[in-house]
């Protein structure tokens, strides 16, 4: 059985020599209290030496309790200094040293100031991430133009897949989502055009409000936060995994290894399920408007075909692309800034989604105010 943690001190020439003996280790129920009596008999000594010749065992805590007596001394205005110290308890008690801890300053009562601080400080962060963003746009153009003018380089694999999990997976929940929208701005307008004796004018609603906007915006939040978190996820693993740098150091460039192939594949996957997306939202507008108001399908068809010309289906689809671009870049940028931890993790993916649906609803209304000044 180990002995009880202990010290003896004797005066020295040069002030006061303390042997410590024993077990100095957190099975000893009494390691803290030799800790207390060992600082207070080296007192106000001018210089102490802690002998560890006789101590037979010593762990992390007992480490860290006598380093935190020569810690106390010297902040005392003494000098304390380790003697017969084995090379594994110096490395212990190097490892483990004490360090004080000061307590954060109290936060001042919020104010007008403090106000305009939070405001500056949020500017400034929003306008690093776009420059940040502009930036990686720019490396992933310069990895393209790489993949250009090198083909083989280039990973179709990796797009084919990539095509099938953002766009052919994604499917059932988009088409399903629009079609419950269609239906539901179907019913509001033919429950609020009744009273006007205009309910035939809910199909024009259905049809340039789906094919303008909804269609497009829904489709890309919902795209945002699939895939644009998947994304986020997969490359915050990696960069956890050292899984990235692995690939710098086989020479491969990861951006186009792992950002090109999710770019393209977004860019192609998110135009296709905005087309599905108005013709799920359009069937779902003609079920309600045919139970609903009486409207049937040919009527509604021919209502359609008058109410709508190539440019309104034209002006989702053009903002497609867009978007998928502010998505994908945004996504593999938080990937790729994931630190060595879960919480780091789960930060980047929340500001992935967070981020990219912002930028989703900006975009189109940018857009909306775009197309209206050429009255297209």
């Amino acid at each position: 059985m180990s002995a009880e943690p202990g010290f003896a001190a004797r005066p020295d020439a040069d002030g006061l020599r303390v042997t410590l003996s024993g077990s100095w280790t957190l099975k000893q129920a009494s390691i803290e209290t030799a800790a207390r009596a060992l600082a207070e008999a080296a007192g106000k000594a001018p210089r102490v030496v802690l002998d560890l010749g006789g101590v037979e065992a010593v762990d992390t805590a007992g480490a860290w309790l006598i380093d935190s007596c020569r810690a106390r001394i010297n902040g005392g205005g003494g000098e304390a200094v380790y003697e017969k110290a084995r090379p594994e308890q110096a490395i212990l008690l190097k490892a483990a040293q004490w360090r004080a801890s000061e307590a954060p300053a109290r936060a001042n009562a919020p104010g007008l100031a403090n106000l305009l601080n939070d405001i500056g400080h949020t500017v400034v962060a929003a306008l690093r991430d776009a420059a940040a963003g502009i930036g990686f746009l720019g490396l992933v153009i310069a990895a393209l133009a790489r993949l250009a003018a090198h083909p083989g380089r280039f990973r179709l694999t990796s797009l084919v897949y990539h095509i099938e999990s953002f766009g052919l997976r994604s499917l059932p929940i988009i088409a399903l989502i629009n079609f419950l929208v269609g239906g539901i701005v179907a019913q509001q307008g033919l429950f609020q055009l009744k009273r006007f004796g205009a309910a035939t004018f809910a199909v024009d609603l259905i049809g340039i409000l789906v094919l303008r906007e909804l269609a497009v915006l829904l489709t890309s939040i919902m795209v945002a936060g699939r895939s644009g978190s998947a994304i986020t996820a997969e490359l915050g693993s990696m960069k956890m995994r050292e899984e990235i740098d692995a690939l710098r150091v086989m020479g491969l460039d990861p951006i186009e290894v792992l950002v090109v192939p999710r770019v393209l594949a977004l860019l192609i996957c998110l135009p296709l399920l905005t087309f599905l997306a108005d013709m799920a939202a359009i069937f779902g507008g003609l079920c309600v408007t045919w139970a609903y108001g009486g409207i049937g399908p040919e009527i509604f068809m021919s209502r359609l075909k008058d109410a709508i010309a190539f440019n309104t289906f034209a002006v989702g689809l053009i903002k497609a692309p867009f978007m998928a671009l502010v998505i994908s870049v945004i996504s593999t940028l938080e990937g790729l800034a994931v630190e060595g931890s879960a919480e780091s993790l789960g930060r980047q993916v929340t500001a992935a989604v967070v981020k990219s649906i912002f930028m989703v609803i900006a975009v189109d209304g940018l857009f909306a105010m775009f197309f209206a000044a050429i009255n297209y």
